[in-house]
């Protein structure tokens, strides 16, 4: 089973909802959010950095990949356990902002393109309802 929190917002690349790390940064750097709130979205984004690969791969196309449009979406496995719970106090924070977030799960995620042991990229099915 794969896990994704996803937002309201479509994704240029993907045009798929969006994951939660594009707003996260977005609050993070907004002077507008208490420092609090900051200082605990730094850490947690700094504690993703450390502990999640970054992918290298967001396409089936063969290189050069910069020559394709991105449509692959990143999902976390489900035994991937501590990158949920820490994904959940993202989702906490976005949420006491009014920001929308929703957890989707499936065992279809599409065509995947790059996996480590926490998450997989995937470009979805033609069918795929999410």
């Amino acid at each position: 089973m794969y896990i994704r929190f996803i937002t309201g917002e479509i994704d240029d690349e993907s045009q798929r909802e969006a994951g939660v790390f594009g707003i996260a940064y977005r609050l993070r750097d907004s002077p507008d959010v208490p420092d609090s709130y900051r200082t605990r979205l730094r850490e947690l984004i700094k504690w993703f950095d450390a502990n999640l690969e970054e992918p290298d791969r967001f396409t089936t196309s063969k290189p050069p990949f910069y020559r394709k449009q991105s449509k692959a979406i990143s999902w976390l496995k489900d035994t991937a356990k501590e990158h949920i719970a820490k994904l959940r106090q993202i989702v906490a924070i976005l949420d006491s902002y009014g920001i929308h977030t929703e957890m989707i799960q499936t065992d279809r995620p599409g065509y995947i393109v790059y996996e480590d042991a926490h998450q997989i990229v995937a470009e979805p099915f033609s069918d795929a309802d999410f």
